[in-house]
């Protein structure tokens, strides 16, 4: 396991993988955001694309999407600069991350681990995750 996965799962409740810079919006591109975006630029091997694929797939069908239970969760207007983080007992969706930031680092891009104990205002939770906008 990736020691920022290991870390993730300890100490703090909450936890998100995260590019370090803010993107053209203000915001921090999570770890999905930024292999996704990879995959769009056609920058992936035919190996990651399968991992980015099948594993987008796996979180699809077990992991819940936010903006399904509530479309204005990550509405800019109503929520700027919603994000999700982990519940740090979440190790199941954790722990398949590890690959997401493989490809990362073989593309030279830095994505950073972010644990709070208070990450923002929470707009939106469930069992395994919590999407907040910033104090």
């Amino acid at each position: 396991m990736d020691p920022r996965l290991a870390s993730a799962v300890t100490g703090l409740p909450f936890v998100r993988f995260q590019s370090p810079a803010r993107d053209e919006r203000g915001n921090f591109t999570g770890v999905f955001g930024l292999v996704n975006g990879l995959a769009r630029a056609g920058r992936l091997t035919v190996e990651q694309e399968a991992f980015r694929r099948a594993n987008n797939d796996w979180y699809d069908a077990n992991f819940i999407n936010p903006a399904h239970t509530d479309p204005r969760v990550y509405d800019a207007e109503v929520n700027p600069g919603a994000a999700a983080w982990f519940k740090a007992t979440a190790r199941v969706f954790i722990e398949r991350v590890d690959g997401y930031l493989a490809i990362l680092e073989t593309h030279g891009i830095p994505c950073e681990t972010v644990r709070s104990a208070n990450p923002g205002r929470i707009v939106y939770e469930d069992e395994y995750q919590v999407v907040v906008v910033q104090n």
